[in-house]
């Protein structure tokens, strides 16, 4: 390869050009002797002053991911602790609903029996102790069975009370209503396994 001979012409003069350090650590020829130490002792302090920046992002880092963990399975941990009782509520409530309309249905496929009908309407008519006079409605089918086998329910007691027995398709089978002058006492046996529902169920 031939040598460049060509001269360069720059438009201004170069200023604080050093030449090439040649390898074996030696300043360059012609360079200040004393310029070199302190051109390497300002490098020096530059990468410890970047790599103690460096080091001192990556902990900020660390800690703040740290933190963030924390955060997230404490929160976890909360939701966890929040939803277990939840859990076992629904779990005990589901249970309650599942045994309330498994022995209503038991219930209800029991044959009516004059016994039956005899105990719902005694439990309704101590709800309306003192009062006297009241109406009793029955079903039909449940009235009749009632006369059929001559109850002592139909038959009124010493005189002091005045109340009669009526059918109703209102009253399904194995209940009864009793109507007063103040009120009515509910003893249908699905309005007694409701309110057993809502006080069990929470």
């Amino acid at each position: 390869m031939k040598p460049w001979s060509e001269t360069l012409a720059l438009p201004k003069p170069l200023r604080d050009v050093r030449p090439k350090r040649p390898a074996g650590g030696a300043p360059p020829t012609g360079a200040p002797a004393g310029d070199w130490p302190a051109a390497q002792d300002e490098l020096r302090a530059s990468y410890e002053r970047g790599r103690m920046e460096a080091e001192k992002t990556l902990s900020e880092q660390i800690v703040r991911q740290r933190n963030e963990v924390h955060d997230l399975m404490r929160g976890t941990l909360d939701s966890l602790r929040n939803a277990v009782p939840q859990i076992m509520r629904d779990a005990e409530n589901a249970m309650i609903a599942l045994a309330l309309s498994v022995a209503q249905k038991l219930v209800a496929d029991m044959p009516i029996s004059v016994a039956m009908i005899e105990a719902a309407v005694r439990d309704a008519l101590t709800q309306v102790e003192g009062t006297a006079q009241f109406t009793v409605r029955l079903h039909p089918a449940d009235l009749e069975l009632l006369q059929k086998f001559e109850s002592p329910l139909l038959a009124s007691g010493d005189g002091a009370k005045e109340f009669r027995f009526l059918s109703s398709l209102e009253v399904t089978r194995g209940g009864c209503l009793v109507q007063t002058q103040f009120g009515t006492v509910d003893a249908r046996r699905e309005t007694k396994f409701d309110l057993l529902k809502r006080s069990l169920v929470r």
